[in-house]
């Protein structure tokens, strides 16, 4: 790299979260943020190469100060990227039809088994060619950026077919190669049964491991392997097939869980040694002390509960649980269309119980904890990836206090300045 070394000097709060690359926080540790106050940061070839107190920093490099980009943080909180670790951001078509729908009482089940839902969606990716797909996506990861976010993970399950689904996952990767966003992949060819399947669900279970895991791994289109156990979807004893063959293949499980009912979904995430557990509305108190004893990673959307006007998942149980806690958009067309973290950590507060500390623990190391970047992102550690977002708030607390306000200021990607008050540079 031949960029200039970046100095970040003298925030009001720099947020480091040392020390928590190789596991995620949980319980009382989610609340230690390790904050340097008066903190500085040197970045030098996508690489966090200095953090401390701006003294520190100022000794260290004293002779090469000249050379550096500065940027003063001063009255400004300073974090790491933020990590959105479970988003549907490769999709074609809207949905806003269906949200006027629930607001006259439909629900999020009843429009899907009526032919809308996630098969709307499929209906329009499948026509969608690449390009579309390209172009629309990276519209999202546009916005993203400008909210903080510098690394995302995108799941395919808008296709249904094995032709589709390579095609969600081949996009993803474009986006990957061509945008300051890093995309991680998740296979998600279980995201329901398509509506050529109805009638012989069994069918199409069968198709999804015999046919599409296998290619998408032998392609190396994706890292994770996901489904919706679901009544109505995929059951606890489909789900766990699925997850097996994607083990077998070398794709690490993830499923949506328990998000309308309860439905056994933690408990399958804890036996199967899931990387993550996703919703989570209605997690058993056993599904949770299992997520807890397993490592599980619980990946709370509070945006989807809020859209879908239904009670958000119980984060403070869980973490008083023991349960390592991350937040997401669930960035989708249906239930959560947004893309905005911060309003996310500010309804991890004001719908789920958790504190400033734990919510912005949950949108950095936990997450990236989530789609195992935990020892490259996630934290402000000499060594990891230089991603930075700058607040214009003085201090974390404010980040919650003053909700649904983009507080971004700056964005920085391995080093790079890439987006500055709400525009992409």
């Amino acid at each position: 790299m031949n960029q200039k070394p970046l100095f970040i000097r003298n925030a009001s709060q720099l947020v480091t979260l040392e020390g928590s690359s190789e596991v995620p926080l949980t319980g009382e540790k989610m609340e230690q943020l390790h904050i340097i106050e008066g903190g500085s940061v040197w970045l030098e070839d996508g690489v966090i190469q200095f953090v401390g107190k701006d003294v520190e920093v100022e000794k260290a490099y004293k002779n090469r100060l000249d050379e550096a980009e500065i940027i003063d943080a001063s009255g400004k909180l300073v974090t790491p990227g933020l990590v959105d670790p479970h988003t549907h951001l490769v999709h074609a078509g809207s949905r806003e039809n269906e949200f006027n729908m629930r607001l006259q009482g439909a629900s999020y089940m009843e429009i899907m088994n009526n032919g809308g839902g996630i098969h709307s969606t499929t209906s329009a990716t499948r026509k969608a060619d690449h390009q579309t797909l390209f172009d629309e996506s990276k519209k999202r990861l546009d916005q993203f950026l400008t909210h903080g976010v510098t690394t995302v993970e995108a799941k395919s399950g808008y296709g249904l077919t094995l032709e589709d689904e390579m095609k969600q996952l081949e996009v993803a990767g474009q986006l990957h190669e061509n945008h300051q966003i890093d995309i991680v992949r998740t296979f998600m060819g279980a995201h329901a049964v398509p509506a050529e399947y109805k009638e012989n669900p069994e069918a199409f279970v069968d198709y999804v491991i015999n046919e599409m895991i296998p290619e998408v791994a032998r392609r190396e289109l994706a890292e994770f392997n996901d489904v919706f156990c679901e009544r109505g979807v995929f059951t606890p004893e489909q789900s766990k097939r699925i997850l097996e063959a994607g083990v077998e293949h070398g794709l690490p499980a993830k499923i949506h869980a328990d998000e309308i009912e309860p439905y056994e979904g933690a408990e399958l995430a804890a036996s199967v040694g899931a990387v993550s557990a996703e919703h989570l509305l209605k997690a058993s108190d056993k599904g949770i002390k299992m997520l807890a004893e397993k490592g599980v990673i619980a990946v709370l959307l509070p945006g989807t509960a809020f859209f879908l006007m239904a009670e958000s998942a119980n984060g403070r149980k869980m973490i008083d649980a023991g349960v390592p806690v991350a937040l997401s958009t669930d960035c989708n067309p249906g239930s959560s269309p947004t893309v905005s973290m911060p309003l996310i950590m500010n309804l991890g507060c004001l719908k789920m119980g958790m504190t400033p500390a734990e919510v912005l623990s949950a949108a950095t190391i936990n997450a990236a904890h989530a789609i195992n970047r935990g020892k490259e992102i996630g934290s402000l550690e000499k060594g990891k990836k230089a991603d930075v977002t700058i607040f214009d708030v003085p201090n974390y607390m404010g980040l919650q206090y003053r909700y649904g306000v983009n507080h971004v200021e700056t964005v920085i990607k391995e080093g790079s300045v890439v987006a500055h008050k709400g525009r992409l540079v």
